[in-house]
């Protein structure tokens, strides 16, 4: 054999023996662990800090002679929560399969404790449950019972999901979660929101999308043809129910502007003053007493006041960025338990941000929903960040296969 013969033999027994090498030596999977998601909680949290500080300084100095007040309590809250998710996230997520029915029943049991003598009223609403020093809203756990029971329940059914009494089975359990909220702790927004992640999570889990939108569309026709008779035979001075003056108020909020529709207006003003850039962060004039408890439900208006339509729009793009992070979890975890219970927190989450988003713009009626990691409340940030601490439980366990690497 000629040289030339030899030296193409010699080439082809290298890759030959790097082939097998790459075979003996590559892993076939890695272990995957989402830092993405942390670094945007982590900027979100950071953020809202910021915020609430700039927004309740003025409020707190006048009423506890300290302008840190909220910002101490929430950032000591904020950073005992983040950790704790990042524990949880060490977790197997499997372990909730043996405690789903002890979770739901755990949520209807601190919700109904909520009308005994434990109940602590708040803000004119009586919503909290009062345990020695510890206070927090029993209906925040009902929105994880919901994500977990349900997700359970759905891998159990299997392919009878597709039935309609699976459906309705699912449609009861979380709706009942939803109604003992309403009941018990009077506080509609959570029942919507529960309802809402019910709905979705039997959407996700369904093969036929035509039964739902079928159902969306005929649901927003009643609901608009409910506000439009409302709106003509309902007297606002005779009518005795709070929540339908919020839909009139909704409607026409000039016509209540010294009443029910102030804060709403006081919000549209703050957005309206920001402009495109803003008047600056701590310029804010609107938070000096004229948006009513700016630091909770309405703190997106003084994020526009201060930092402008720009500023509004990066905490959407951080959010929108948090919700693509949760979609890529349940797309790639390793089982439908865990898809399920990141799609049921994908939806939660959706919906706390529309839905307070859509109110401070006056888009919706006022629904009493904070804004993720943002708004001030130890109870949301914990019970955030222990869906978050979920999530990322499913996140570690997903796992890739390494490319080939020639040697």
């Amino acid at each position: 054999m000629d040289k030339t013969g030899k030296s193409v033999t010699a080439l082809f027994d290298r890759i030959n023996r790097g082939k097998k090498n790459v075979k003996n030596t590559r892993k076939p999977t890695t272990n995957y662990y989402d830092y993405s998601l942390v670094a945007v909680i982590i900027l979100l949290t950071c953020f809202g800090l910021i915020m609430l500080y700039s927004t309740s300084a003025y409020i707190a100095e006048l009423d506890y002679n300290d302008d840190m007040y909220y910002f101490k309590k929430q950032a000591v809250i904020s950073l005992v929560c983040l950790i704790a998710a990042i524990l949880i996230s060490k977790i197997d997520y499997h372990i909730l399969t043996y405690f789903t029915t002890i979770l739901y029943g755990l949520a209807v049991v601190l919700m109904l404790l909520v009308r005994t003598p434990l109940g602590h009223t708040s803000h004119g609403a009586r919503r909290w449950l009062k345990i020695g020093p510890i206070q927090f809203q029993p209906a925040e756990v009902a929105k994880i019972a919901v994500v977990v029971c349900l997700s359970y329940m759905i891998v159990a059914m299997g392919k009878q999901i597709r039935t309609l009494k699976a459906c309705m089975v699912l449609a009861g359990m979380g709706g009942a979660l939803g109604l003992v909220a309403y009941v018990a702790t009077d506080n509609l927004s959570t029942a919507i929101i529960i309802c809402g992640i019910t709905a979705g999570m039997i959407f996700v889990a369904h093969p036929d999308t035509r039964p739902f939108v079928i159902l969306l569309i005929i649901g927003i026709v009643l609901i608009v043809g409910l506000v439009f008779l409302l709106n003509a035979l309902v007297d606002p001075a005779s009518s005795g129910s709070f929540r339908i003056k919020r839909i009139l108020v909704w409607l026409h909020p000039e016509a209540y502007a010294s009443g029910d529709g102030y804060q709403t207006l006081q919000a549209l003003y703050a957005i309206g003053s920001g402009g495109l850039l803003g008047r600056g962060l701590g310029n804010s004039i609107q938070k000096l007493g004229n948006v009513p408890e700016a630091q909770n439900d309405m703190i997106f208006s003084i994020v526009c006041e201060e930092l402008g339509i720009l500023g509004g729009l990066i905490v959407i793009i951080l959010f929108a960025y948090l919700l693509y992070r949760l979609f890529f979890i349940a797309q790639n975890a390793p089982d439908m338990f865990g898809s399920l219970m990141v799609s049921g927190i994908f939806i939660h989450i959706a919906l706390q941000v529309v839905l307070n988003i859509a109110v401070v713009l006056n888009i919706l009626p006022n629904t009493g929903v904070t804004l993720p990691f943002i708004s001030y409340g130890g109870t949301s940030v914990l019970f955030l960040m222990s869906e978050m601490g979920l999530a990322l439980s499913v996140a570690r366990q997903i796992k890739f296969q390494e490319p080939e690497r020639l040697l």
